[in-house]
């Protein structure tokens, strides 16, 4: 097997919707819809990569909270391990830096968008109330 790659994923909520974006032109996956975050850099913790991705992504400040599972997923050009983690978005305006569009949207409406492979499974697990929301 090659090496597996870790990358992160915010589940991040406000008023009862969930944080996703959608990738760019150009890039691998362009118009699949994802969770926000990216790939671990040496020496980061996934928490602290999380936080950097949402600041780099989408200017916004949060803080990580609890870790919610991973699932290790192999495109065809590379695996990866993608991790979930709950956050909290602590304040700033969101200004898109590296995605095409981005959506606040209720658990029910998730399924309307076309994910990225690797999301996938932390879809089903949102749907499934197998990771809550609180609502706030």
């Amino acid at each position: 097997m090659e090496k597996i790659v870790k990358v992160t994923a915010a589940i991040l909520e406000k008023n009862g919707r969930i944080l996703i974006a959608q990738r760019k032109r150009g890039d691998r996956l362009a118009g699949k819809w994802e969770f926000p975050g990216g790939k671990i850099e040496p020496g980061e913790t996934p928490q602290i990569c999380l936080a950097r991705e949402l600041k780099e992504e989408f200017e916004i400040d949060a803080t990580i909270g609890d870790y919610l599972g991973s699932h290790i997923h192999r495109y065809e050009h590379i695996w990866i391990e993608l991790m979930a983690y709950r956050a909290y978005w602590v304040n700033g305006a969101i200004k898109m830096n590296d995605h095409k569009a981005y959506r606040w949207v209720a658990i029910g409406q998730l399924r309307g968008f076309d994910f990225a492979p690797a999301d996938i499974p932390f879809v089903k697990k949102l749907e499934k109330g197998q990771v809550a929301i609180s609502g706030k």
